[in-house]
């Protein structure tokens, strides 16, 4: 179709710009032109897919900027809570905002994207007439989802610090011609490509198709991703050991899988441990561990047997994916949802990081590698691939485009 500029909006965050990178690459495979809003600290990845960076500057507490290792979370706090952490995205709103008008206003996009972070492309999508579409790399919202979370917000409202954020909220939409209430305005895109799983999806049964497309996670299907590993030569079975970008700190969690891993037979061990721990202080590492700071995880689970996540919803989607049975050690956030679906769906186990034994450890990877999880984990991975990822986004975002 003749060529059309789309522009994507998101965060300086891996969980908010990996999901959709396949999507970007596609899209400009297909000669449009990419561009795509975000921190000058994301460029590279954002480049590398041949779409432009429209470089503005984030507020968001150290995500992958200055001084810190590629790939890795910052310390810099989110807050105490949720109050705090939505307080710090309202801020970027309202930073973000001034600085994407800039940006297009003289070079508006036939189509916006934007990720659930990036409301304020909503704001100009509806200013200027353009049609959007929400990328959502997690879980949406349901018939009924409102009034289930009533509860919560009230006693978020409650707390002088959340009246304060809503009734911001409010303001700042108001000032710019949104009469919608902010939750319908943010948490209810006109439309929008999922890419979960649905079988992840919490109350699936009433999420409206009509708004919501699930089309699965968007990974390259013939490339390595994130880059490639090598199998060793004359290994048995693998077990990836990965607890993301952020929740890495856990040295005595990866002391006891090393003792409950270390020599078992036919089982060859990656374990990434982050920047925060030294391989020092695993102490005498067995033969059949590999130990790194940071690993192509992607390539690496396309080859893996089994995968012991923190079940962010990026690992849990690749290990689902890929087919890699998973046993699922939540630290934060969604990810005790996650893991929870996970279980669910009939493809992991579920355990608690600070608490798990090393006998709990091997039985847990006894389990995962039982028929029942290794064929459903199979089923799974064929239902994700005939969702259609990238392709069949690509081919709903096409269908938004003038012409």
């Amino acid at each position: 179709m003749p060529r059309k500029h789309i522009a994507m909006v998101s965060i300086p965050a891996p969980g908010h710009v990996n999901p959709s990178l396949e999507i970007i690459r596609e899209l400009a495979a297909r000669g449009h032109r990419v561009t795509y809003a975000n921190d000058p600290s994301m460029e590279s990845v954002i480049t590398e897919t041949g779409a432009e960076l429209r470089p503005y500057k984030s507020t968001l507490p150290g995500v992958n900027h200055a001084g810190v290792e590629e790939g890795e979370t910052s310390d810099e706090s989110w807050g105490d809570d949720a109050i705090d952490a939505l307080t710090l995205f309202q801020d970027d709103y309202e930073a973000m905002l001034p600085q994407l008008r800039e940006l297009y206003e003289n070079d508006k996009p036939d189509l916006f994207l934007y990720d659930i972070a990036g409301g304020p492309a909503r704001i100009l999508a509806q200013e200027w007439g353009i049609p959007m579409v929400q990328l959502s790399p997690t879980y949406v919202a349901w018939e009924g989802y409102e009034e289930e979370m009533a509860e919560m917000i009230d006693g978020m409202k409650a707390d002088p610090r959340g009246a304060a954020y809503y009734e911001r909220q409010d303001r700042f939409l108001a000032e710019n011609g949104v009469t919608m209430p902010a939750a319908q305005f943010f948490g209810r895109p006109e439309r929008a490509v999922v890419l979960v799983a649905k079988s992840m999806q919490p109350n699936a049964d009433r999420v409206n198709e009509s708004v919501y497309t699930f089309v699965g996670p968007a990974l390259p299907t013939n490339r390595s991703g994130d880059g490639e590993w090598v199998r060793p030569e004359g290994v048995d079975k693998v077990l990836l050991i990965s607890l993301g970008t952020a929740y890495t700190d856990k040295v005595d969690f990866y002391r006891r899988c090393v003792e409950a891993f270390g020599g078992v037979d036919g089982w060859h061990v990656v374990l990434q441990i982050g920047r925060k721990v030294d391989e020092a202080d695993l102490g005498v590492v067995p033969e059949n561990f590999e130990v790194h700071r940071w690993v192509p995880q992607f390539d690496i689970l396309r080859q893996a047997d089994a995968f012991v996540t923190h079940a962010g919803m990026g690992g849990s989607s690749e290990g689902m994916f890929t087919g890699t049975p998973m046993i699922a050690v939540p630290q934060a956030v969604d990810q005790f949802e996650n893991a929870d679906a996970l279980v669910a769906a009939g493809v992991g186990v579920r355990l608690d990081a600070d608490t798990a034994t090393v006998a709990d450890l091997r039985d847990a990877l006894e389990q995962v590698t039982s028929d029942s999880i290794r064929n459903r984990s199979a089923e799974l991975a064929a239902e994700l691939r005939e969702a259609g990822g990238a392709a069949r986004a690509v081919e709903i975002l096409e269908s938004f485009l003038p012409g």
